[in-house]
């Protein structure tokens, strides 16, 4: 019986590292979440601190529950989860407004349980993402991370003196051609540990010309357990609840579109029901996050960029990840070791990362009849959709806030733009068409 691409099995060591090169990558946007609502309801110091790690912790079993799996939940793919960005916007307004984080957190485990009961109901669109669809959502994927990776080769703070300084942009684009230079020249071992070599180089370098440092990593905590319910007791706002369910909507057009992206580029099925557990799973760590004060869970799309350009498909290795994601929550002095990577050297190696999710979907899109049809607006369209706000984020600033929730997020907005279309073009529009010759007939 073959094994199937994503339940390969590696040696504990090359598991370990390539896990490792899992959690550098998506480090920087996994913190960022925590960072700005903290900020933004006045946290400090320790208290900020308490949020990264429990948002690590959080996203570490979050990670193995989709990549490992038990009955009903988890999708056992090689599929990495973080607290999500896009409900980064409704939740600094719920802060903000009074509730403060109790009402945020109440909101968060409301929202995730309508989730979880509709997921599967949610995982029957599946028919309605043949590769028109997915390719075009694939490529928005990819497309929609490019933003990401510029802000972090500038310096990931945009508030810092040196925001898009030559040396911050010279470090990125040295670490990229590292990656580059590692791929071309690499033995299969090497290749699949460009990305992390690459990162570590370009560390080092910063650490000898005096742009970084690690002199904080001693400082505070080496051991500290996640707290439970440190900031209150949840509130349930019904309007809250409203807010973070379209939310949760959003999530999980994201997490579906991530589950197909990541199946193409391992090459298995990817069904209703794989992505009803996926779905399940995703919703139930975001109702769980709370209790451990951190806030909703969704799947990563930079790593599905790196394991098309590694080409390790193995969930065992995500799950190595997730493991060592747990241990950051646990041990802050290793989250600060991770934390002393310089941005801009994650941006050099984001820039390849999610340029090769955007070209696994061109590559999908690439199998597609474009002939006599209207495949061709579709993908234009949708992707001109899941571009706007991406190269203007301000375009839906007039319009309701359901709107802006939905299409602020390009993912989600050439997901949607994506399925409607074909749905018209490629199923309603063939009706009339088939029952032509039946009604000459008669």
């Amino acid at each position: 019986m073959s094994v199937r691409p994503e339940d390969t099995r590696y040696p504990a060591g090359k598991t370990f590292a390539w896990g490792l090169q899992h959690v550098l990558t998506m480090y920087g946007g996994i913190i960022a979440p925590p960072l700005i609502i903290g900020s933004a309801a006045g946290l400090h110091g320790a208290e900020l601190g308490l949020l990264i790690t429990a948002a690590l912790f959080v996203s570490g079993f979050a990670t193995l529950l989709q990549a490992l799996g038990v009955p009903g939940f988890g999708s056992r793919l090689p599929l990495v989860q973080g607290v999500s960005f896009a409900g980064v916007a409704t939740m600094v307004t719920l802060v903000t407004s009074g509730g403060g984080l109790p009402a945020v957190f109440g909101a968060v485990i409301a929202s995730s349980l309508i989730g979880l009961l509709i997921a599967p109901l949610f995982a029957q669109i599946i028919r309605f993402f043949p590769p028109v669809v997915t390719g075009t959502v694939i490529t928005a994927i990819g497309l929609s991370l490019m933003p990401v990776a510029a802000r972090w080769a500038m310096g990931g703070n945009p508030t810092a003196p040196d925001y898009g300084s030559t040396a911050n942009i010279g470090l990125a684009a040295m670490t990229l051609g590292l990656v580059l230079f590692l791929n071309r020249i690499g033995n299969s071992t090497v290749k699949r540990l460009a990305v992390l070599l690459a990162m570590v180089l370009g560390t080092l370098f910063a650490v000898l010309k005096g742009s970084t440092h690690f002199s904080a990593v001693l400082r505070g905590d080496w051991v500290a357990m996640p707290g439970i319910l440190t900031f209150g007791l949840p509130v349930f706002d019904v309007a809250a609840i409203l807010s973070m369910t379209l939310i949760v909507l959003v999530l999980l057009t994201e997490t579906t579109a991530g589950l197909i992206a990541i199946g193409e580029i391992v090459g298995t099925e990817v069904d209703g029901k794989r992505i009803a557990s996926g779905l399940r799973a995703d919703m139930l760590t975001s109702a769980l996050s709370p209790v451990f004060n951190s806030f909703p869970q969704s799947a990563f799309a930079q790593n599905i960029g790196l394991v098309a350009i590694t080409g390790i498909k193995s969930r065992y290795v995500v799950a190595a990840g997730g493991g060592i994601l747990v241990l950051l929550g646990c041990l802050p002095v290793l989250g600060r070791i991770v934390a002393a990577v310089p941005m801009p050297v994650l941006g050099g190696a984001g820039v390849v990362l999610f340029g090769t999710v955007a070209a696994s979907g061109i590559r999908t899109l690439a199998k597609v009849d474009y002939k006599e049809n209207m495949n061709l607006v579709i993908v234009a369209t949708s992707l001109a959709f899941g571009m706007i706000p991406i190269v203007m984020p301000s375009f839906y600033d007039h319009f309701p806030n359901w709107v802006r929730t939905i299409f602020h997020s390009g993912i989600s907005a050439a997901c949607l733009v994506s399925v409607v279309l074909n749905i018209l073009f490629n199923s309603v529009a063939k009706q009339p068409a088939s029952a032509q010759p039946s009604q000459e007939r008669h």
